[in-house]
């Protein structure tokens, strides 16, 4: 029986991050997954999702800017952008497979080993491998679970992934939908609406059983995301519930429930189901492994399970489902296993993007998390037409807003930024937050001109009372308020 020092199961981004990060010390690893490197954060996950959206805005702003000089915009063929998408997956995997296989070159050649396969723990060191060749089993003093997720099914809606879809099922569509229902209003649901819609080819409902989406977030963030989407020709469905949805000569028809107790029936092409993901953990190790299980996934003490020589990361954990996070957990897992880590794992500075129009990027809390919280902070908006950079892309709608906490330090709590280049400009504030700094270093960093983050800057200057744009002269376009005590008061300087 092989013996490795580690066995990663799983080879998406946790998965394959955890492997390189434990030939950093030298240790014998080996790599299983069942179908290929990537896993779904590449296949049909975040750069497959990313890859459409990012066409999807472009051809967007190529039909608005078209329109404007009075010419009609290309007809946008639905082969071209799914060959395009498979591009991007194909690079991304050749990149990740040739980097093994060049490893086998280099000083690491007798330390990483990869098996396509079916894993499954039989003791706490013992691993069973079913793959094409038969089944093995291999001794490991180490493990690291990192098998990912897949989208939530519910057993009411017949899914088939031709007509009624989740995430992975869109690979499987052959040319645009004339409409589609999208039943779930969180950040997957709304990005495909933004990306459908952003091609002008597809008419989106989407349901929401709540008055507005992404209901997590702040209000100003939404109504400029509801806004836009509706521009674009998506139907919201607010306040509805689904009674049932069902294939019907080939198209999908469902009732909808609104809060008024009226009842609606909709017939359209195409349904996706984006209600959320759940952990793939069935069949992972057997009864005598006594793994540690709660309703949103595997528990774990800072990537540790129950069981002491076995760690989870990634979207298996009950932690947040990002591959940036599930990166973060693979880096500390292997390191508290083979060294020292240099701090706990955090998930504060975590820095998220939704891909939506416009992006929407955020670190830290925002309003509705600090006023659950019962913190008092001040917070400072500006709009993006106070930015030489927005204006000079003729693309001013968004705002950068930033939270600090109420008292003399005004340490940075979390800051929210919608519109164009948003994820380029909060790294710094997420690296601050970390730290546990104030805001007085963003104040005096000399910014590149023009860009985005001169927007943030301003505001930390607003905040100190020393900024260009004074809010009590640019009411429309800034603010500078402190929330205690369950209300908001103006900052006069």
């Amino acid at each position: 029986m092989t013996k490795y020092d580690l066995v990663v199961i799983g080879a998406g981004p946790s998965g394959y991050a955890a492997a390189m990060r434990a030939l950093d010390f030298k240790k014998k690893v080996l790599l299983i997954e069942r179908y290929g490197i990537g896993g779904a954060g590449v296949t049909n996950g975040a750069l497959s999702s990313k890859t459409w959206w990012e066409i999807s805005k472009e051809t967007a702003r190529l039909t608005k800017q078209l329109k404007r000089f009075n010419v009609a915009p290309p007809d946008i063929k639905f082969k071209d952008v799914k060959a395009d998408v498979v591009a991007a997956i194909a690079n991304r995997k050749h990149l990740l497979s040739d980097h093994m296989d060049l490893l086998q070159h280099s000083q690491f050649a007798d330390l990483l080993e990869f098996k396509v396969g079916s894993a499954k723990l039989l003791t706490d060191h013992e691993i069973e491998i079913t793959g094409e060749n038969g089944t093995e089993r291999v001794y490991t003093d180490y493990v690291v679970l990192a098998t990912g997720s897949r989208p939530r099914k519910l057993p009411e809606i017949p899914i088939d992934e031709k007509v009624i879809l989740t995430s992975e099922g869109i690979e499987n569509i052959s040319d645009f939908p004339e409409s589609m229902v999208i039943l779930g209003a969180g950040v997957i649901g709304c990005e495909y609406a933004t990306i459908f819609s952003g091609f002008g080819k597809t008419k989106v409902h989407l349901i929401d059983k709540g008055d507005r989406i992404l209901p997590f977030e702040d209000e100003d963030v939404v109504q400029v995301i509801e806004r836009n989407m509706e521009e674009s020709g998506v139907l919201i469905h607010r306040n509805s519930r689904l009674i049932k949805m069902e294939v019907v000569d080939g198209r999908v028809q469902y009732e909808l429930e609104y809060d008024d107790g009226s009842k609606e029936i909709f017939n359209v092409e195409k349904a996706l189901v984006s209600v959320g993901r759940v952990p793939n953990y069935e069949n992972l190790w057997a009864d005598a492994v006594p793994i540690s299980l709660n309703q949103r996934g595997i528990e774990d003490t800072e990537t540790q399970t129950s069981v002491s020589n076995v760690y989870a990361v990634g979207d298996i954990t009950a932690d947040i489902a990002l591959v940036n996070v599930g990166e973060l957990e693979r880096r500390h897992a292997v390191e508290k296993i083979f060294g020292k880590p240099r701090r706990k794992l955090v998930y504060e500075n975590i820095s998220t993007i939704m891909f939506l129009n416009p992006e929407v990027a955020g670190v830290g809390l925002n309003e509705i998390q600090a006023k659950k919280k019962g913190v008092p902070y001040k917070v400072v908006t500006l709009d993006y037409s106070c930015i030489p950079r927005a204006i000079a892309k003729r693309n001013t709608q968004g705002f950068i807003k930033l939270l600090v906490t109420n008292d003399d330090d005004m340490k940075i709590l979390g800051m929210r930024v919608v519109g164009h280049h948003a994820s380029s400009a909060i790294q710094a504030v997420a690296l601050l937050i970390s730290m546990d700094r104030g805001i007085e270093e963003l104040a005096e960093c000399v910014h590149p001109h023009p860009s985005i983050t001169e927007g943030i800057q301003e505001c930390v200057r607003i905040v100190m009372g020393k900024s260009l744009f004074k809010p009590s002269a640019l009411k429309a376009k800034l603010s500078c308020r402190t929330f205690t005590n369950e209300k908001y008061e103006d900052i006069i300087f």
